[in-house]
């Protein structure tokens, strides 16, 4: 019994995702830290990117921790098919702004797409529940905060 060894599997992937998040809660502070813009009142707008930032650097530092943590579960294979609707949404998302169609037909896409890679088959019906959404969160930002998001068609048809 003197003469064991302890062999610890290194979890290598939970350390890759660990030195992302690091570097970028780094690269995080690190433009916080390049701000000009100050606040007299307190808190600036370089508040939150110190926040996430922060968060950014616990999440890596957990990482770390289970990376060379025994007794964790090995991780389910990806589903592809998942991650590629995903993935499809976020392109689709800033094609669609970067195009011309406006935040409310952006907001619908990456809904209905995330929808999808989460399992759900009724593409249709969740472009129309991201439209309702993205209709929404629009009025919010342009009438009550008075903020102008990425206007296409449906925005100007509407507003």
């Amino acid at each position: 019994m003197a003469n064991e060894t302890i062999t610890r599997r290194i979890d290598r992937p939970a350390l890759v995702v660990a030195a992302l998040l690091l570097a970028s809660a780094g690269l995080v502070a690190n433009d916080a830290s390049q701000q000009t813009i100050v606040s007299t009142y307190g808190l600036g707008p370089t508040a939150v990117p110190y926040v996430v930032s922060i968060c950014l650097a616990i999440l890596g530092l957990t990482h770390v921790v289970v990376a060379f943590k025994d007794g964790i579960p090995t991780p389910d294979k990806a589903d592809t098919g998942a991650i590629l609707s995903i993935v499809a949404g976020l392109v689709g998302l800033v094609a669609c702004i970067a195009l011309g169609g406006g935040f409310i037909l952006a907001t619908a896409l990456i809904f209905a797409c995330t929808a999808r890679g989460m399992g759900r088959r009724a593409f249709a019906v969740d472009f129309a529940i991201g439209l309702v959404l993205g209709l929404g969160i629009f009025l919010v930002f342009q009438k009550l905060l008075t903020l102008s998001l990425p206007a296409g068609p449906l925005e100007h048809l509407f507003f």
